[in-house]
């Protein structure tokens, strides 16, 4: 059994990826559904304030911190080598780490940056809205999984 700080930890872990997977699904599910059916210069202009607005230390504590949490229970996993729960933790935090923190950087961000870097209304940003949209919105139902999964293993590990 799992006790002690470890368990506040974990239990932490499933908080944190928990909430990310939610703020994902959101995104999947309706934000960039709307965004992609605004005409592009609104889609651009809005996707680039929502870009800026989710920088807050909110979400960055909430993100950041959920990955600062993953990679702790790796480490003290690794330490402890626990009998129980020891797979779930690792996986849990590998799919966090990989699927989702690590994804962000690699695929959403660059292209984050690349829009922020067109002008809303210009010619070039009208063509490339929709791939951009496409390309995001998948990357991000990666992350989305990715986040749920990492806690649903947490929480097994916790059984």
């Amino acid at each position: 059994m799992i006790d002690g700080p470890y368990f506040v930890l974990i239990v932490l872990g499933v908080l944190g990826t928990g909430l990310v997977a939610g703020v994902f699904c959101g995104f999947s599910t309706f934000v960039m559904r709307g965004l992609g059916a605004l005409p592009p210069a609104q889609g651009v202009a809005a996707m680039n304030a929502i870009n800026v607005a989710a920088v807050t230390p909110a979400f960055m504590l909430v993100f950041a911190g959920s990955a600062v949490l993953c990679a702790m229970i790796a480490v003290v996993t690794f330490v402890l080598w626990p009998d129980h729960g020891k797979v779930e933790l690792l996986l849990g935090s590998a799919l966090f780490l990989v699927g989702s923190f690590g994804l962000t950087v690699v695929a959403n961000v660059p292209r984050n940056d690349t829009l922020a870097g067109m002008e809303p209304g210009s010619p070039e940003a009208a063509a490339y809205w929709p791939t951009y949209v496409r390309e995001w919105t998948m990357w991000n139902h990666v992350r989305t999984v990715a986040s749920a999964a990492a806690a649903v293993a947490y929480v097994l590990a916790l059984t």
